[in-house]
């Protein structure tokens, strides 16, 4: 018998046409819909819908297509309806192993460039210039920074930063104590993270209560040379306050990896400070051949019968 296995995920895709499939007949089809009409004709009678973040699988979509399993390549579900899943009995997994190393490098990269200034600095030389910047510059071991979330990428990110010597906080409202203190970290809540933190480093999911949360209330309560890093969701940093604050000099700079808008029409800010990338912190050659085995593996258990080991969430097995 053969199964049809549907994705919108292009850097998966020669990994996903070469994969084993637990010696399944499965045939992938790379489908680039830009309508949810064209999405739900290509996906109807499907086995599996693999997505990437640009993909919203909403409710028409899931009632219209019901495949049999959605899988997200990547960690983020905040583009899937998990509720109309349920309730249809669709199961959804997700790569919660993925890109990890790869995005906590990002965020230290980030960090680093816009602590230490680098793009100003690169700039200034490329113009014919060589002399040190007014803006004076810490010792990184003297800097306290502040994660906003406290899951695996932070998690990783508070290793990297380990040889550093800086003090190191959280804010995560569901993580326990003992798990932010077996790095060194210590949790505390939002308004203490911004008002203590050098470093704001935002890897917070998108939800109803992250939406928006690192405002111009955030910016203000940090140090004017502080630095705000995002590689999360770009919405939960909000963006014209960002520009305020920085304009205003009540920050310092910020490396920013993800936007509200992606590509944007215009950049939030052209402040001489600001590294942006374009949402790369999840790549490398590596992360692509992981994700992709993941996705294999949640496929080949859910064609056996079995519960997939990265169901986002089970509660619909219950009944």
């Amino acid at each position: 018998m053969g199964y049809r296995v549907v994705s919108t995920d292009a850097k998966t895709a020669d990994v996903l046409a070469d994969a084993g499939w637990g010696g399944h007949e499965v045939t992938v089809e790379i489908l680039d819909a830009a309508r949810e009409a064209d999405l739900a004709s290509g996906v109807a009678g499907a086995t599996a819908l693999v997505v990437d973040a640009g993909t919203q699988v909403t409710e028409p979509l899931l009632r219209e297509a019901n495949p049999g399993l959605v899988v997200r390549a990547g960690i983020g579900v905040d583009n899937i309806d998990i509720a109309t899943a349920r309730e249809l009995e669709i199961p959804v997994a997700n790569a919660p192993e993925y890109c990890l190393e790869e995005v906590a490098t990002q965020s230290l990269s980030l960090l680093l460039s816009t602590w230490r200034q680098l793009r100003p600095y690169d700039e200034q030389v490329r113009a014919g210039g060589w002399a040190r910047r007014e803006q004076p510059i810490r010792r990184l071991s003297t800097v306290t920074v502040g994660m906003v979330s406290f899951g695996k990428i932070a998690q990783r990110f508070a290793d990297l930063l380990s040889g550093f010597d800086c003090e190191l906080l959280a804010y995560d409202p569901y993580v326990h104590e003992s798990v932010a203190a077996a790095r060194d970290v210590d949790l505390v809540a939002f308004d203490q993270l911004c008002r203590e933190s050098d470093v704001l480093s935002v890897h917070a999911p998108l939800t109803p209560e992250t939406e928006g949360l690192v405002d111009g209330t955030a910016f203000s309560a940090m140090p004017d040379d502080g630095i705000v890093v995002n590689t999360g969701r770009g919405v939960v940093v909000d963006e014209e306050a960002l520009a305020g604050a920085l304009d205003a000099g009540d920050i310092g700079g910020a490396g920013l990896d993800v936007l509200s808008a992606e590509p944007p029409e215009t950049l939030p800010t052209d402040h001489p400070n600001v590294v942006y990338t374009p949402h790369a912190g999840w790549y490398s050659e590596q992360a692509i051949q992981e994700c992709a085995a993941t996705i294999a593996d949640a496929v080949v258990a859910f064609l056996d019968g079995e519960t997939p080991e990265t169901l986002v969430d089970d509660s619909w097995m219950s009944g």
